[in-house]
Formats: C-alpha cells, structure tokens, sequence
C-alpha cells in the first residue's frame, strides 16, 4: 500500500441492494470522476451524473456523484462518491471500470479509516470506536461506540496529554535554566501539582470495575450442570431460535456453543457447556474440562438441574462464581400422584388428611417462586420445554445485566489497550510524585515523559505501528 495511490471499494452491504455507495480516495480521484461521468461536480451538492465505460463509451449507470476535496473529507484527501443502482451487475461494471484507470487500485481492509487517521481526521480512540460501531449488536454498545467515535475518550487524554507536557516544561525548566536570572525558582511544587491532580483523575477513570469493557464484549452467562438437565432447551428457549441439539441422550452436547443475545438493548453471551459427569469417554473428558473451565471465567452461571432427580456430590453447582440454581422439568413433577400416594389414614381425621395435602401443594408453589438461595445463589424453578417459571428468571436475567453494566456507556475506557495505556501512565505519574527525591529533577522528568509518552499511543500520535494492523485488520474492505 502507499498513501500516494487512490483507491476505490464499494462501501454500502452486497448486492442486491435499492442504493449501492462506492468511495473514491486519493490524488486521482478528481481524474476518475472526469473519466466517468466527464465533470466534477461543485464540493459537497449532490449531482446527477451517468457513468460510462473509459474504454468503450458504453453508459453503465445513471448516478448521484458527490464531490469532497481535500482536506475537507472523510480522509483528508480528494474523495467522491458514487451513489449507484445496487444490482451485482450495475456494481460489477462499475468497479472493473474503475480498475481500468490508471493510478487507482482496490482498497485494502481498513484503508479509508486509516488515511483518516494518518491525516489526523481521527485519533486511535475514536477509530475503534468506529470499528465498534460498525460491529455493534445492541442498543447500549451503538451508544457507548458513537461517544468513542466522537471523543469520549481520545478528547480527555488529549486534555490529560497537554496537561502533562506543561509539568514537563516546567521541570525541564527547572534542570536546564537553573541557573538563569529570568527563570523563577520552586518550578518543581507547581509541576507535581499538576501530576498529582492527573494522577488521582486517571487513576478514578481507571476504577470503573471495567463496566465499559464488559459492555462492548458482552456479559458471559454460562448454562452448565449434570446431563439431560435440560440445558440444551433452555438455551434455545432463551434465543428464542434451536440453537443447540436437543437429545433425550446423555453427552449430547461435546463442545461448548455460543449464542449472543440482546437483552433489554445490553448484550450477552450464552454458553451451553457438556453435561458434568464422571466419565470414561475422552472426548466427553475434554468436553466436560472445557465446560468447567468456561462456567469458572463466566460472570454468571446458570446452573441447571432435573427437579425431579436426586444430585450426585460431583454434579453439584460450583462456588467460585455467581450461581444461580435453574431446577428445570418441573411439569415432570408428578404431584398429582404425589397427592394420590398419599392413602387416607383410619385413625385420622379428615382434617388432618386436608392438611398433609395442603402443606405439600404449598410446598411445591413456594418452590416455583424466587428465591434467594445465599448472598451469590439464587433458586429458579421453571420447565423449559413449557415455559412454566421461564418468564422469572429472564426477568431476572434482564435485572442482572442492566445492573452489571449500569453506566457502562459513558465510561471512558471500552478496551484492554485503553486500560493498559491509562494504567502505565498512572504508575508513572505515581513513581513522579510518590517520592520526589533533592536534586533529582530528572527522574521526574523522565517518569512525565514516560506518562506523556503512555497517552500519546493512546491516541496514537506516538510509536503505534506495532498496533496499526491489528486494529484496521478487523475492519470491512470499505470503510
């Protein structure tokens, strides 16, 4: 790639399609526009145009084409656009024409943004969330990716970053001109200050619980429990769609199978994990090691057991996480034999009988309810094949979520980069104002610009190739 070609690439969903977008970027776009429709349109107004063939002449499309000259674009360079019909071979045609231009080339995942970045139309924080918003799910992850996009994060760091540079100057002051009449004396207390104000600023943004984190990734709630508990059918309950195989066979399920959902606009991933049993079979082995190592990183395991049969030791519920006890098949529940069973003593009363038959059905209805098991265990009974209890515990599966991530869109950090970023800069300010040694104004110097330096790839205005491609690399050819 090289920032001096002009590329092209079709920026709206595949054809077919009522409305198809191609994008233009670069020093020849302006010429592309000329073979293609014979004209350049005035900046920023729609126009009509027909695109032809530069080779033949035949016409291809009649067309809206829309002009933006540099640096007032998307990317900072000459860009046009092509509003086209959006037929496979109206789109087709279009860009084998394109091809045919000298100097311009298909782009590359990625390439739009990334000039928009280089021409410092958008800072690192706001490309990501762009890349978010482009990859959002949900209501709650659209609004978190469009305060990125438009600086939520990237605008406080830039504060932060200037803020930094004038304590740095400060000090540096202080080092080379120590000995100038003009320079005043005590520049070092007025440049800890400032330190100390960011550090305790950076470091509250930092105590976020990573809330904005577990919002653009989604809340990880793992089913597991014994076999033929019914797993599986609670899932495709919950997805609303057969998600997973349901088998009247123990060891149906081997591996672990996702689902993402969007829950009262927040998302979350299920997982359906093997049932957990001992077993000789190996490929049941691994698949019950994987189930327990999922259900252990999930922030909320729903554990699912048959109501109607007794637990074995090794198929109880864990405790090294949230757990909520799902007891499922309830409508197996034979309580009406259960009612039956129960033969009229000779030697008692009718009222006595009444109550026996009293205290068992209100047992059973108490049972159905919610109820609070210990501080991090609740108890569910429903039956996923009927839907009986079901509404219950995905209200309180809703209920979880919206307090999980309550605020979770107006946090400042959304990724682990941001995170590791502010972090290193935090303990840099710390080391800067923790222990000022006399007479050594260069280690705090040294530990500014390393704060400075932690902000700045950040945003990426310093040492970011390492993570360029890793970034742009999950973008669509386009954008």
């Amino acid at each position: 790639m090289s920032a001096l070609d002009t590329i092209f690439a079709l920026s709206s969903g595949r054809p077919p399609a009522a409305i198809a977008v191609v994008r233009i970027s670069g020093p020849r776009a302006g010429e592309a526009l000329k073979r293609l429709t014979g004209k350049i349109p005035p900046p920023r107004q729609a126009a009509l145009g027909r695109i032809r063939d530069p080779q033949g002449g035949e016409v291809i499309d009649e067309v809206l084409v829309l002009w933006f000259p540099a640096p007032a674009s998307e990317t900072g360079e000459d860009v046009a656009e092509l509003q086209l019909h959006g037929g496979c071979a109206v789109v087709a045609a279009v860009l084998a024409a394109l091809s045919r231009i000298e100097g311009l080339r298909p782009a590359e995942a990625g390439e739009f943004t990334r000039r928009a970045f280089e021409n410092g139309k958008l800072d690192l924080t706001a490309v990501e969330g762009l890349a978010d918003l482009v990859m959002a799910e949900t209501e709650g992850q659209r609004r978190q990716a469009f305060r990125q996009l438009k600086g939520l994060l990237g605008n406080r760091a830039e504060t932060w970053r200037q803020k930094l540079i004038e304590a740095l100057a400060l000090v540096d002051a202080a080092i080379d001109f120590s000995d100038e009449g003009d320079v005043p004396e005590g520049l070092l207390a007025p440049a800890l200050a400032i330190a100390r104000g960011l550090h305790d600023e950076i470091a509250q943004a930092l105590a976020d619980g990573g809330r904005g984190e577990r919002l653009r990734d989604g809340l990880v709630v793992a089913i597991a429990g014994p076999p033929n508990a019914g797993k599986s059918t609670l899932l495709n309950r919950i997805a609303r769609r057969e998600a997973a195989i349901v088998s009247p066979f123990a060891g149906t399920t081997r591996d672990v199978i996702e689902v993402h959902l969007d829950l009262v606009g927040l998302p979350v991933t299920l997982l359906d994990t093997a049932g957990i049993r001992p077993t000789d079979d190996p490929v049941e082995i691994e698949g019950v090691r994987r189930a327990r190592e999922r259900a252990a990183e999930a922030d909320l395991v729903l554990w699912v057991e048959d109501a109607s049969q007794p637990l074995a030791d090794a198929e109880k519920s864990p405790n090294e996480t949230t757990v909520w006890r799902v007891r499922n098949k309830i409508d197996l529940l034979a309580i009406r034999s259960e009612l039956k069973s129960i033969a009229r003593p000779k030697n008692e009363s009718i009222n006595r009988f009444n109550e026996v038959q009293t205290n068992l059905v209100n047992e059973r209805l108490i049972s159905k309810n919610e109820q609070v098991f210990s501080k991090s265990e609740r108890i569910f009974d429903i039956s996923a094949t009927t839907g009986d209890g079901f509404d219950r515990l995905l209200a309180a599966l809703s209920r979880y979520a919206a307090d999980s991530l309550a605020g979770a869109e107006s946090a400042l950090v959304s990724r682990e980069r941001h995170r590791r970023a502010l972090q290193e800069a935090v303990e840099a300010l710390s080391r800067a104002v923790g222990a000022p040694i006399a007479g050594r104004d260069d280690l705090i110097a040294e530990e500014l610009r390393l704060a400075v330096r932690s902000l700045g790839r950040l945003t990426g205005r310093v040492d970011v190739e390492d993570i360029l491609d890793v970034i742009f690399r999950d973008f669509c050819i386009g954008k």
